[in-house]
C-alpha cells in the first residue's frame, strides 16, 4: 500500500477518528509554540469566526439572532 492509499482509508473508513486525531495533534502543537492560554485565545477565534461565517452562510442576520436570544423590551 501506498501513503496516499492508507490516508485515504483513514478518511474513508475512521473518519471520525483521523480528524480528531488530526485536530489533537494541531492543537499539541499550537499550545508548544504558543502557550496554553494563547492557543485557548485562538481556538475561541476561530470558534466565534466560524459561528459568524455560519450565521452569514443559512442568510441569518446577527440581528436576528440577537433577538432570538435577548429578553423582550431588552433590544428595540
Amino acid at each position: 500500500m501506498t501513503l496516499k492509499e492508507i490516508v485515504v482509508s483513514c478518511f474513508t473508513k475512521h473518519k471520525g477518528k483521523t480528524v480528531g486525531i488530526l485536530c489533537g495533534l494541531l492543537f499539541g502543537i499550537i499550545v508548544l509554540l504558543i502557550g496554553f492560554f494563547r492557543s485557548l485565545f485562538l481556538l475561541a477565534c476561530i470558534g466565534i469566526g466560524y459561528w459568524i461565517g455560519n450565521l452569514h452562510d443559512k442568510q441569518e442576520s446577527f440581528l436576528a439572532f440577537l433577538d432570538k436570544i435577548l429578553p423582550n423590551g431588552l433590544r428595540k
